[in-house]
């Protein structure tokens, strides 16, 4: 056998909210798993979380619901929606704003996984 099967549960009372200015929601990530970790983030209401980058680190938001707009290093800032995905190349600084009225949901697929030892405030 090529893995080990796993079924991983979330529960929505797991969120915690981060310097950052956003609420995350950990739907896989662990050790076991290397490759890749799965959050979903919400960033509330007129709120725009810390310009920030991650070394060694590739991210993808994958923008479920609400309206946001991205700012990310070497591309003008971009308005987006449901089924847009931003793709972050690690080191890069980043931001994203929730210009919607609702909360602004989206995955944010880490490859390999995120550690917070990776993690550098850049504002």
């Amino acid at each position: 056998m090529a893995g080990k099967v796993t079924i991983r549960k979330s529960t929505e009372s797991a969120e915690y909210f981060t310097d950052e200015r956003c609420h995350i929601l950990e739907l896989s990530n662990t050790p076991d798993d290397p490759a890749v970790s799965i959050a979903r983030a919400r960033v509330e209401p007129g709120v725009t979380t810390k310009k920030h980058r991650v070394a060694g680190t590739v991210e993808r938001y994958v923008i479920l619901e609400g309206e946001g707009r991205v700012s990310i290093e070497g591309l003008a800032d971009q308005d987006v929606g449901p089924g847009d995905v931003a793709v972050i190349p690690a080191g890069i600084t980043q931001s994203v704003a929730n210009t919607g009225a609702g909360d602004l949901l989206f995955l944010c697929i880490c490859t390999p996984r995120f550690e917070w030892d990776n993690y550098k405030i850049a504002e």
